[in-house]
């Protein structure tokens, strides 16, 4: 079975083994200015009420909201992560139900646009004319990005006697665009000597419905392939040639674990929870680069704030040769009103993602294939929450 677990680094394989405690000790996020800028849950809590509970180290209380239930929507790349965080919360603040439907980013910007969803996750930033739609649900306001999920969008396969295929942005991007059709093409079997690559056609699958992870790889495409590879933009909505859809991360991947010869992208815990091989890829770096957390934390590590004042968009380098930074990464991001939000879940929408943001939730997903926030970037994300309105 091959999890590609392998590269994790000590310090994940710690907070990993921390998830238990964290998830029992984690609060829920905190309204007030002095507990949420410094970005942290109290180290214990005990429950009091639905509606709040006490920090057992400082004797205060942390604000669970109002209660009640928190529609969202929107990228099926963080759905793991956010089974894990919603039992965690709602185990302390029992008054509070998260509804999540992962229902792609494209949906759930919609959906938040419509004014259907308190908050919405997408794996790709805001488009201006997004922005734009969301000054009609967000009054006096706008939609914006704040990154809460971190990732590998793996390549996975399912080859018959091939456990170790190294692949590169060209030949990805020509795979998925059906300029290479066969796994013993020249372009394959020159990354892979010594590999016995069957004479079988390759079957590629790609996302149907409009997805943040296509954005990802796409954009992936555009910065590393060499020109002509991918001769399109990188967008939410599939425009390759060829391949079959499939809807959701969770549809490639079962589509993937039954059919034979065939390649597709998820994030990683899709393909660890399917015991799918994933691919290493070339980049330029000394070594062919796995899939791990720790090889894309070191790629989104470098990301750099490319948005403006609470728009806390993240531009990306896909690019990178650096030697073991995983290139093909992406950040999910919670979307919200900065100014506008529905007063009736506004608290209980800033408790929660108070809570997610927070190191100990952060840490309760590295087990699950996940890329804990960098320290710079997760201290951003403290500071805008309070400020929601």
């Amino acid at each position: 079975m091959k999890l590609q677990r392998n590269g994790r680094s000590k310090a994940l394989a710690i907070g990993a083994l921390a998830v238990v405690s964290s998830l029992s000790l984690a609060a829920c996020g905190s309204d007030d200015n002095s507990k949420t800028n410094a970005g942290s849950t109290p180290a214990a809590a005990a429950t009091t009420s639905a509606g709040s509970t006490t920090d057992t180290a400082t004797g205060g209380a942390a604000d669970c909201g109002k209660g009640g239930q928190l529609l969202a929507a929107g990228s099926t790349a963080q759905a793991n992560a956010i089974e894990v965080w919603k039992a965690a919360f709602q185990g302390q603040c029992s008054g509070t139900v998260i509804n999540y439907n992962g229902n792609g980013s494209g949906a759930g910007i919609a959906n938040f646009n419509q004014g259907k969803v308190a908050f919405a996750g997408s794996d790709a930033a805001l488009k201006p004319e997004e922005v734009d739609a969301s000054k009609q649900v967000c009054a006096g306001g706008q939609g914006i990005d704040l990154p809460m999920v971190g990732g590998a969008v793996a390549i996975a396969y399912n080859v018959e006697g091939v456990d170790n295929l190294v692949l590169d942005a060209t030949t990805l991007a020509e795979i998925f665009n059906s300029k290479i059709t066969k796994w013993n093409d020249p372009a394959i079997a020159k990354l892979n000597p010594g590999v016995k690559l069957p004479d079988a056609n390759i079957q590629a699958y790609h996302r149907s419905d409009d997805s943040g992870t296509t954005k990802n790889l796409t954009a992936y495409f555009v910065a590393a392939a060499d020109k002509g590879a991918w001769p399109y933009e990188a967008d939410k909505k599939w425009v390759g040639k060829g391949g079959q859809g499939a809807t959701g991360s969770a549809g490639l991947a079962g589509q993937v674990k039954q059919q034979k010869n065939s390649i597709t992208y998820v994030e990683l815990s899709y393909a660890q929870n399917n015991s799918l091989n994933t691919a290493k890829i070339a980049t330029g770096a000394a070594e062919p680069v796995e899939a791990t957390a720790e090889n894309a934390a070191k790629t989104i590590g470098l990301a750099q704030v490319s948005g403006t004042g609470s728009d806390l968009a993240l531009s990306l380098d896909y690019a990178t040769k650096a030697d073991g930074a995983y290139p093909l990464v992406l950040v999910t991001y919670e979307i919200v009103c900065d100014k506008g939000n529905k007063a009736d879940t506004l608290p209980g929408v800033k408790a929660f993602l108070n809570y997610t943001i927070s190191d100990e939730a952060q840490q309760a997903i590295a087990d699950k294939g996940y890329v804990p926030l960098p320290a710079e970037i997760a201290s951003k994300v403290k500071a805008v929450i309070p400020t929601l309105a």
